[in-house]
């Protein structure tokens, strides 16, 4: 294969709200840079990113998928992430991973609740991103309410380059600001081709409004332009591009574009964005990480001069074999190279090495920085895991993952199941860090625990389709939370013989409520005589360990300061024992402390026409919804609301039957509150 130079790469991926049109735009832009040569529809389950058995049935996109393709003699890596708030971390690990996002906005729904979870998630990372507003074609579609959008809700800056020729039914191209021409495609070879020409009388005058706003924004931006503008010297479309691209890099601003990708318009502009405005590998900040032992940072620049440093941002298996799709930050990486797991301690062998186009992969000899691909051989790292070169450890930042809100008993409903599902429940969880499973001590249950209702419906339909492991389901149950509403204070000791030595430790403790979300907190303020310092670690590690499991229901302890006010110490006291006391004490100070159960609550955006909202506001009063806003938008009502989790299990079928199928919602996890 023909090796690309690194300034000619592109990772990027396209993040969206559900249903804006994030898989159509990936199917488009393979099919017009020669990566396919069909278009995939989504609607008729054939989407080439959409490949698993569930995507394509209802058709939602739920995994990643990783493609590469060229336009313009660049290489773009594209990862298509799910829009579905159950799928979160796939969306998390991506970005974690990519150089620049395109956000895919629908023109009718404007900026909707998961898109400003995915673009704050881009903004954490330090993501530039461009904006695609899709779908200019529907009825209802308002460019210039999306824009004004983006502004309100995402605090961001948008560069407008396009203005849409028509709308809805009489959405015919756009009008490109740089050159100040028309772009329209033609039917009949499926918008493959297009031409250029002069503006239309009518449009005129407004191009030429906002092509003089796009040149004051981008001013703003850039002080060499500033000068320019303000002494009305005319700046050229190369200055003005070098401009917009600068701006994007520095997070300044967003360039925004519109089209209709179901209609085959607005792609190509979009694919010269993408190679004009987002950065190749080198461009963005280098990735910084720490050394193993002595935790020095450690800059990692993308060059395969460095030593290699790899993060593997997911695991995947496929057809039972391991597969862990790895971003090469630096250095090179070749097939049957020994590579080091500094978290694990442990040499690791990469067999292969594949770029990955969806479900099919294309064998590789060797790769360098900037670089994604699969790699197969990788026994016991997983997620989060970074792969280096022995001689100079390095541990990059881990992804974060999410805790599960939601779990259902699974038990297996033959002899035959009771044997694999413990194998294939820990293969799922190899995939997927916000999967978690536990046994019930009490009932001996298998249970499971994911984000949503639709995240446990789908892995238990891939455990009975890729593992052929049918299992009986409960009803959902709502992970709790524990904490403390009062202060209270004790003291516990650990006297016994353990392994024919008697040991002996006590520790004071006081726990105290904190804010809601302000997390866990360990304090020690006891005297060295009565903790030694060697001893405090230990202590921690029981207050710790003993966080996991409330005095309620077992649920884990959040939003407690626990401080360790004094102890005993003696000639006998062991590490041992001090982790038992202070787990010991600390039960009983929970007890004391006033506990409450704590129960998830989630966001919700409610999309619903006139008519039937009251009957929606009636309904969420009813489940103990907090209203907090009701806006007017076109034709239809957004009601957005917190609500307890517990009160929204088969919410959908309730709003479909109370709005006549009409009304549409959203929710994600917020924050947990008294139940």
């Amino acid at each position: 294969m023909k090796k690309t130079p690194i300034n000619r790469l592109r990772n990027i991926g396209i993040i969206a709200h559900i249903d804006a049109g994030k898989t159509t735009v990936t199917e488009r832009m393979l099919y017009y840079t020669g990566r396919s040569h069909k278009m995939g529809e989504v609607h008729d389950g054939e989407a080439v990113m959409d490949w698993m058995a569930d995507e394509q049935e209802r058709g939602i996109t739920i995994t990643s998928a990783v493609t590469t393709c060229h336009w313009q003699d660049h290489e773009i890596h594209i990862i298509d992430t799910p829009g579905h708030v159950d799928f979160t971390i796939e969306v998390e690990r991506s970005l974690r991973v990519l150089d620049g996002a395109v956000g895919v906005f629908c023109a009718v729904g404007g900026v909707q609740p998961q898109s400003e979870t995915v673009w704050r998630q881009a903004d954490r990372y330090k993501v530039p991103k461009i904006v695609f507003v899709n779908k200019m074609d529907r009825i209802g579609a308002d460019f210039y309410g999306c824009v004004e959008q983006i502004k309100e809700r995402l605090k961001a800056r948008p560069l407008v380059l396009n203005l849409p020729i028509g709308a809805e039914d009489d959405f015919e191209g756009v009008v490109d600001l740089l050159s100040m021409e028309e772009v329209l495609w033609e039917e009949e070879t499926l918008g493959a081709r297009f031409h250029r020409q002069p503006i239309r009388e009518d449009m005129a005058d407004m191009a030429a409004e906002y092509r003089e706003r796009l040149l004051e924004d981008v001013a703003e931006t850039d002080d060499v332009l500033m000068e320019k503008y303000l002494a009305e010297e005319e700046i050229t479309a190369g200055e003005l591009s070098a401009g917009i691209r600068k701006a994007t890099l520095d997070l300044a601003a967003v360039p925004v574009l519109c089209g209709a990708a179901l209609r085959n318009k607005g792609i190509q502009p979009l694919l010269d964005a993408v190679v004009a405005y987002l950065p190749d590998p080198t461009q963005v900040r280098p990735v910084v990480g720490e050394h193993p032992d002595t935790h020095e940072k450690i800059i990692c620049r993308a060059t395969e001069k460095e030593p290699l440093a790899a993060l593997l941002f997911k695991v995947s298996m496929i057809e039972g074999r391991k597969m862990c799709y790895a971003r090469i930050y630096s250095g090179r990486l070749s097939a049957g190279q020994e590579v080091y797991n500094p978290l694990l301690k442990k040499k690791e062998k990469v067999a292969r090495i594949m770029f990955i186009h969806a479900n099919k992969r294309e064998r590789v000899d060797q790769v360098g920085a900037g670089a994604i691909v699969g790699l197969t051989g990788i026994k016991d790292s997983g997620t989060g895991d970074t792969l280096c070169d022995q001689k100079r450890p390095v541990v990059l930042e881990r992804i974060d993952t999410y805790q599960p809100v939601i779990s259902v008993a699974v038990e297996p409903k033959t002899h035959g199941d009771q044997e694999k599902l413990p194998l294939v429940l820990e293969k799922l969880m190899a995939e997927d860090p916000t999967f978690h499973v536990r046994t019930d001590e009490e009932t001996g249950q298998t249970i499971i625990s994911g984000m949503g209702e639709l995240h446990l419906e789908i892995l238990v339909s891939r455990m009975q389709r890729e593992f052929n492991t049918q299992v009986n389901v409960g009803r959902p149950q709502v992970v709790h939370r524990e904490t403390v509403a009062a202060e209270a204070e004790a003291s516990a000791e650990f006297d016994r013989e353990v392994a024919g030595v008697r040991q002996y430790a006590g520790v004071t403790l006081s726990v105290a409520p904190r804010p809601r979300g302000a997390g866990n907190e360990f304090v020690n303020q006891a005297s060295i005589e009565k903790v030694p310092e060697a001893m405090v670690p230990h202590v921690r590690q029981g207050v710790m360990e003993s966080l996991e499991a409330g005095v309620i229901m077992g649920y884990p302890v959040l939003d407690v300061a626990v401080t360790v006010t004094g102890g005993v110490f003696r000639e006998n006291s062991t590490e041992l024992a001090f982790r038992v006391a202070a787990s010991m004490a600390l039960k009983e100070a929970l007890a004391a402390a006033a506990p409450v159960l704590l129960e998830p609550i989630v966001n919700v955006e409610i999309l619903v026409p006139d008519e039937f909202l009251g009957d929606v506001i009636g309904d969420l009063n009813a489940r103990n919804g907090k209203i907090e806003s009701v806006e007017a938008r076109l034709g239809v009502q957004s009601v957005r609301a917190q609500v307890p989790l517990s009160n929204m299990f088969g919410y959908s079928t309730d709003l479909r039957s109370a709005t006549q199928g009409r009304g549409t919602f959203s929710m994600h996890f917020s924050h947990y509150d008294k139940a």
